[in-house]
C-alpha cells in the first residue's frame, strides 16, 4: 500500500478523488472492468479499493497520506545530549569517538525513532551540532614514524596512475599497415 509515493499535496488530491468515484461506481455496482476503463486506471487497483471499501467502507479507501519525517521533541532532543555528552563508552562503543551512525544508533535505542545517517546529520546541525576535528595532535603520534611511511611505504602501495598519451582507436599498429 502507498504511504504517498512522493506525490504533491495537489497529485495527492487528485488520487484522492479517482478513489471516492471509484467508491461511486462500486455502491452503484459497477464491474471491476468497467470502473478500471471509466477512470483509467488498472484494474488490479480497482480490485484493491474495492476490498479496502467492503473491509473499511469510506476510510478504508481514503489516502494514508505521507508519514513524513520522525521528529525529535525538544525533551527528547535534551535527553539525547545528555546521552551524546556521556561519550560513546557508555553506550557500548570500544574508543571515544562518535559517528553519524553511532548517533543515529543512540537515538533509535532511546526514542525507536529512526533517521538516515544524512537526517542525523540536519538534525545535529539544527540543534546546533557540528563537524569536530581535535584541536592538537594525539601525545602517541610519531612524526617520524608517519613522514618515513609516506617516504617509503605509500609509493610502493598507491594505485598507479593511468599515463595520459596520444593513443590509436584501432588495434593494429600504424607499422603494420
Amino acid at each position: 500500500m502507498s504511504a504517498g509515493g512522493g506525490l504533491t499535496d495537489v497529485e495527492r488530491d487528485a488520487r484522492e478523488r479517482v478513489r471516492r468515484q471509484a467508491v461511486t461506481c462500486f455502491e452503484a455496482g459497477g464491474k471491476n472492468r468497467e470502473i478500471a476503463a471509466t477512470l483509467r486506471i488498472s484494474e488490479r487497483s480497482v480490485e484493491r479499493w474495492r476490498r479496502q471499501w467492503r473491509e473499511g467502507g469510506h476510510a478504508g479507501v481514503a489516502s494514508k497520506r505521507s508519514p513524513g519525517r520522525p521528529r525529535l521533541s525538544g525533551a527528547q532532543m535534551a535527553g539525547s545530549e545528555r546521552e551524546l555528552e556521556l561519550g560513546p563508552l557508555a553506550h557500548g562503543w570500544a574508543d571515544q569517538r562518535w559517528t553519524l551512525a553511532r548517533v543515529k544508533t543512540v537515538i533509535g535505542r532511546l526514542f525507536h525513532v529512526s533517521y538516515t545517517v544524512e537526517g542525523t546529520w540536519r538534525l545535529l546541525r539544527r540543534y546546533g551540532w557540528s563537524w569536530q576535528q581535535p584541536t592538537r595532535r594525539a601525545i602517541e603520534r610519531d612524526d617520524d614514524a608517519v613522514e618515513m611511511w609516506r617516504r617509503e611505504v605509500w609509493p610502493r602501495v598507491r594505485a598507479p596512475r593511468w599515463r595520459t598519451a596520444v593513443g590509436w582507436s584501432s588495434r593494429t599498429r600504424p607499422a603494420s599497415r
